[in-house]
């Protein structure tokens, strides 16, 4: 996917502002199983997906719990170090050799500062990712594993083709003897 298109679905910039973002934005390619954010790590940098996939997950004593996938099209941010310049809670890994464009945040912040339009896109992304988080506490809280399976085929069905099965059991939160059950109760 291209950034143009990318920058545009978070919020449509006047072709000048989206040329100033443009200039601090490189393109960068890993390969599959990469670890592209380290938990317990200042991420200086926000990325965007233009092939592949990858996954957010926490790390326990045992297992590592997996939490958000990401696709072509969107941002991967640890959202902690964006905001607060912390360490984040997250690593991500790549599920397939990955291209991406690479914004380092100080030049992101310098540029609020420069453009109304820039600045606004800016609180449209924050928006974005707030709700996005929030549509992912209530699911965890509120909904079954076969409600949120049902979610994932309907919102993105291209996942389960692309994701090996013990990474979508551990979004859903259930085992993988679980989600085979699941899968063959639908057919």
């Amino acid at each position: 996917m291209e950034i143009d298109k990318i920058l545009d679905t978070i919020y449509l910039l006047p072709e000048n502002s989206k040329k100033n973002i443009e200039k601090y934005i490189t393109e960068i390619s890993y390969p599959k199983n990469f670890c592209l954010m380290q938990a317990h790590k200042i991420i200086p940098h926000i990325y965007f997906v233009k092939k592949g996939i990858v996954r957010a997950y926490a790390s326990t004593d045992d297992k590592d719990i997996t939490f958000w996938f990401g696709k072509e099209g969107e941002p991967v941010v640890s959202m902690r170090s964006y905001v607060e310049n912390k360490p984040g809670y997250e690593s991500i890994e790549l599920l397939e050799d990955c291209d991406f464009y690479k914004l380092e945040t100080a030049n992101l912040k310098k540029l609020f500062n420069e453009d109304i339009h820039i600045a606004n896109w800016g609180r449209k992304f924050a928006e974005r990712e707030l709700v996005k988080t929030e549509e992912l506490i209530i699911s965890r809280q509120f909904k079954t594993a076969l409600e949120r399976y049902k979610d994932l085929m309907r919102d993105k069905p291209d996942l389960l083709k692309r994701v090996q099965l013990g990474h979508i059991a551990s979004y859903l939160g259930i085992t993988q003897v679980s989600l085979s059950r699941i899968r063959a109760e639908m057919k």
